[in-house]
């Protein structure tokens, strides 16, 4: 084998991981459920896109979406896919967690008051309070009723639901003592 094939070689190969990693940049920017308004009923509809095929047709230009499952199917499979607007104007937008993030930011915790800083997805995610007082963390809750969840509940932190739900659950082993004052720092 010559230096010249040998170049060849590396340059292909160069080549395919480039583009390898290309799809693989683009499968994770679109996993995740999105909420998108439904055009036949203007309300909010939970979709997951067909992510090989997406992130496939992205590596060859323009990202061409297409829906693998949404909250309206199977009554309305074969549906139009007219919601793709939506995505395609703004795809990290429609995420769930960027809309429970954008809910969440800038409000403190209706219990402790706490302000929410950055949400935790893997473990302390943050929970809604109930008109009844129940707390349920935000990922109980189905997507395409998130935003009506979202406009009639409060936001709740990590540990007062941990706290809320244990008080519920089980008031018998639940003490209630009232806040110490905290000491002078001088």
């Amino acid at each position: 084998m010559s230096l010249g094939e040998i170049f060849g070689l590396a340059a292909a190969a160069a080549l395919f991981a480039l583009g390898a990693w290309h799809v693989a940049l683009g499968l994770a920017a679109l996993r995740g459920t999105r909420l998108v308004t439904c055009p036949d009923n203007g309300r909010a509809a939970a979709v997951d896109l067909d992510v090989k095929y997406s992130a496939v047709h992205s590596a060859l230009g323009r990202p061409q979406f297409r829906l693998k499952d949404c909250s309206r199917w199977p009554e309305k499979a074969g549906c139009g896919q007219m919601c793709l607007g939506d995505l395609e104007a703004a795809p990290q937008d429609c995420l769930v967690r960027t809309v429970v993030s954008r809910w969440y930011a800038g409000k403190r915790c209706v219990f402790c008051r706490r302000h929410f800083g950055e949400i935790h997805w893997h473990d302390h995610s943050p929970a809604l309070l109930d008109d009844q007082g129940i707390t349920r963390e935000w990922n109980e809750v189905p997507p395409a009723s998130l935003p009506e969840f979202l406009a009639s509940h409060q936001p709740v932190c990590w540990n007062c639901h941990i706290a809320e739900t244990f008080r519920r659950e089980r008031p018998d082993l639940f003490v209630d003592r009232p806040p110490r004052p905290m000491p002078p720092l001088f």
